[in-house]
């Protein structure tokens, strides 16, 4: 999924954000297209928090009517310094990636596609899919790994399940269930389901902060209740987290141990400098235009850093203009 800002403002991602234990970051809707297009609810990055172990970006989205909005049709964009994560609650997508890959997301099945280097890929909802409902995501990658090789990986995690609870562990361990996708830090990544009335308590790394999405349902961690659409932050330094539910919830759970690096994240690029986003940018704006002329067919992007989406109809997305000023870090 692409940014849909049309201005996006750089995001300064700053480690050592106080600990306030446990926090409330409500969401802000965005739109994903037109005036009636698809739109989603951002919880990550907001401006006082940004990262939660290395996820720095959170879009939950629906139920949507297909019918009524269109649903999800975004051309081919291009990535840099980071990992997308794709998971689904009801309905399907096509994605399709310069690496090659041509994948169905479909509900229960984890999707992560590692953009290193750069990568570029479209996402678009199937015909045979009335409603659309679920999670995109995206993991800052370290130093060390941010120029790595694009790939793609594919993982249908199996129901983990206790007395009145059931999970789905699509990255790192919990509850006894351990993924085997590579990543590039230590990560958790889970979805959560919960019966009406029933509680579970949840064995986690106390070096980890986590943060809980509710989808729906009423439901509370650690006695702090949440509402659906919210993100609950919890600081590292629990090695046990209390999960209770008053109404059939569902919940997806992340974490890692906080990221320790200064990032900058604009558009759809996460690099280190006003420079690398610039090149990033200019980079990709190279491979659109042909004679001047942006073109409309997405099988003619030209070679370049960020590949060739094969068999991509739609005409692929400019990048927005740069501000006038230099990107800078904001606190």
């Amino acid at each position: 999924m692409t940014n849909p800002d049309p201005r996006p403002r750089e995001q300064a991602i700053h480690p050592g954000v106080p600990d306030v234990g446990l926090e409330v970051l409500p969401p802000r809707e965005v739109p994903l297209g037109g005036p009636r297009g698809m739109r989603v609810r951002r919880t990550l990055p907001q401006r006082h928090r940004s990262l939660i172990g290395a996820w720095c970006f959170l879009d939950h989205y629906g139920p949507d009517d297909v019918a009524v909005t269109g649903g999800m049709r975004v051309p081919a964009h291009p990535h840099t310094g980071l990992a997308t994560v794709s998971w689904l609650f009801t309905g399907e997508i096509e994605h399709r990636d310069s690496t090659g890959a041509h994948a169905r997301v479909v509900p229960g099945e984890f999707n992560l596609m590692t953009a290193g280097r750069g990568i570029s890929h479209s996402e678009v909802s199937l015909p045979d899919s009335p409603v659309l409902h679920g999670v995109q995501l995206w993991l800052a990658l370290p130093e060390g790994s941010r120029d790595v090789e694009p790939r793609f990986e594919h993982y249908a995690p199996r129901p983990v399940r206790g007395p009145g609870w059931e999970a789905r562990v699509f990255l790192g361990s919990l509850l006894g269930d351990t993924s085997p996708v590579r990543t590039h830090s230590p990560l958790v990544g889970a979805e959560l389901m919960l019966a009406d009335g029933h509680g579970l308590e949840v064995d986690v790394d106390p070096g980890f902060e986590h943060g809980f999405l509710l989808d729906v349902g009423r439901a509370s961690v650690e006695g702090q209740e949440v509402e659906p659409g919210e993100l609950l932050y919890l600081s590292p330094g629990r090695d046990r987290l209390r999960v209770e539910c008053s109404e059939e919830a569902r919940m997806v759970l992340i974490g890692g141990p906080p990221f320790g690096e200064e990032i900058m994240m604009w558009w759809n690029f996460v690099g280190r400098t006003h420079e690398e986003i610039v090149e990033a940018r200019d980079q990709w704006q190279a491979q659109l235009f042909r004679d001047d002329e942006l073109v409309t067919d997405g099988t003619q992007v030209l070679p370049g850093r960020y590949g060739v989406v094969p068999d991509q109809h739609l005409p692929p997305l400019p990048a927005p203009t740069l501000p006038n000023a230099r990107l800078k870090r904001r606190r």
